[in-house]
């Protein structure tokens, strides 16, 4: 899966968001940080991250996690990752208790 895909379409409409000016992703230490510029408030920004990671994720086995980092001015900076949740995908065969067989 290449989350590339899937940055770019969240970027991208995100950016097409009413009340959004621009809105771009950084990666400072391999950590990916949004960096949003907008005259709307924090709720409404964090309800924009929150509506398009979840159309950008729309039938795929991805999570997102949004955390508040800093803001100036109209500027907002967010710590966001689409990451693979850490659960077993596949039968190893070893009969474990937690086998992707016995899930309904």
């Amino acid at each position: 899966m290449d989350l590339n895909v899937i940055w770019d379409f969240f970027i991208e409409h995100l950016n097409a968001e009413d009340g959004i000016d621009g809105a771009y992703v950084k990666r400072s230490a391999g950590i990916p940080f949004i960096y949003v510029h907008s005259k709307k408030g924090k709720s409404d920004i964090e309800y924009s991250i929150k509506k398009w990671s979840a159309k950008a994720m729309r039938g795929k086995r991805l999570h997102s996690d949004t955390i508040f980092f800093r803001e100036k001015e109209s500027l907002y900076v967010y710590r966001h990752r689409f990451y693979v949740p850490q659960e077993k995908m596949f039968c190893c065969g070893n009969l474990c208790v937690d086998c992707v067989r016995l899930k309904q």
